[in-house]
């Protein structure tokens, strides 16, 4: 049988005193938190107690739970609202001379027809639904309202069409005005952006874009060489040198230089304002070789970007790589649309061209427009009623 001897704790008054000392301990822990190392109290008045942060070395604030209040715990991670995406929204762009509703949803990948629903409650020749839709009649100085890389649906077209914002500078717009296309440009530096040529002349210049579509591009210079039409063609070089076709319309072209000049429009028709200056100079270069291989003669100074689309640091880009004048137009056709697409019929070919077109005028065709060969004869007499006579850029403007 185990007895006590020898253990003082067995005794009761050691067991009692044992008691009283852990009952103390337990009242001090509850009493005094702040005495365990570690927490946290607020101090009655405003006193050095930590409150919900404190400043740390140096002034920083340390925040309540931080890794410096506890070591060695986890913090625990804030939540932080993600930032929704911002829904498209509309930007507005000033039609410059030569633009088209196709050049410019070209340019901002989106439809003629989207901008047409855009902007008809601004611009009623551009609705849709009137009897009055036209939507080749815009005029420089209207300001356009659009959603890049967004297309209209035509069952739930907008209602109201929104009005136009402030406007405000577009990328594909140049804030300095359009240089005098006759002046002599400077060699080196930008090239002069040309839309038209001097006014209060008979000189009309038919100008033909190569790239894409050839048919009927052979038949349409054979055309103007058999009815001795002067006219300035702007191949890409890919179309113009890579196709048996292409080769065939350039071949025939340069048997008749008195008659036709000869531009570059790219290799393979980007936009350029998104090229780098390496790029550019890649793009001109390499038409420049191929078509001058083919033709005899260079293509400089005549450039005509694709789409249109030009920034003033697309001028000085061209310009330095050789190519002084970069031709828009103030007469589009639109003849590279189909009419199953909406595009023009000979009729409206013939239609636009004579009635808009004037002296100096600037008019945009393509080698293969869809009905561009039957419209040319109703053309060419239209234009003669008016006594306006077709020339090439080197004989409007000079090269």
């Amino acid at each position: 049988m185990a007895t006590s001897a020898g253990n003082p704790l067995a005794t009761p008054a050691a067991a009692g005193l044992l008691a009283v000392v852990l009952v103390a301990l337990v009242g001090a822990i509850v009493v005094a938190p702040g005495l365990l190392p570690g927490s946290a109290s607020a101090t009655p008045g405003g006193g050095a107690g930590v409150s919900a942060g404190s400043a740390g070395p140096g002034g920083t604030s340390t925040p309540v739970g931080s890794p410096a209040d506890s070591p060695g715990s986890t913090p625990i991670p804030s939540f932080v609202r993600p930032t929704p995406t911002p829904e498209p929204t509309f930007r507005s762009y000033t039609v410059r001379p030569g633009d088209s509703l196709n050049s410019i949803a070209d340019a901002f990948l989106t439809s003629a027809r989207s901008l047409a629903w855009w902007n008809r409650g601004t611009y009623p020749n551009l609705d849709p639904e009137s009897e009055a839709y036209d939507p080749d009649h815009i005029e420089p100085g209207w300001v356009l309202v659009l959603i890049p890389r967004v297309v209209v649906d035509d069952a739930a077209p907008p209602t109201p069409s929104p009005g136009p914002p402030s406007p405000v500078p577009t990328p594909a717009a140049s804030a300095t005005p359009f240089a005098t296309p006759f002046a002599t440009p400077t060699a080196g530096g930008p090239a002069t952006v040309i839309s038209h040529g001097p006014r209060g002349t008979d000189q009309v210049a038919l100008t033909f874009d190569m790239g894409g579509r050839l048919d009927p591009a052979l038949e349409i210079v054979g055309w103007l060489i058999d009815h001795e039409i002067h006219a300035t063609i702007f191949p890409t070089g890919k179309a113009g040198t890579t196709t048996a076709e292409g080769r065939a319309v350039l071949e025939l072209a340069a048997t008749r230089p008195d008659l036709l000049d000869v531009g570059n429009h790219s290799w393979d028709h980007p936009d350029f304002t998104t090229l780098t200056a390496a790029q550019v100079a890649d793009q001109l270069g390499s038409t420049e070789d191929a078509v001058r291989g083919l033709v005899g003669t260079s293509t400089a100074p005549w450039f005509r970007p694709p789409y249109g689309a030009w920034t003033e640091v697309v001028r000085e880009r061209v310009g330095v790589a050789g190519w002084s004048r970069l031709v828009l137009w103030d007469v589009d056709t639109i003849d590279w649309r189909s009419t199953a697409d909406g595009g023009p019929t000979a009729d409206d070919i013939v239609t636009k061209v004579v009635s808009t077109a004037q002296g100096g005028s600037i008019v945009l065709m393509h080698l293969g427009g869809w009905h561009t060969l039957e419209a040319l004869p109703g053309l060419i007499a239209g234009l003669g009623t008016r006594h306006l006579t077709p020339v090439t850029l080197d004989e409007m403007l000079g090269g």
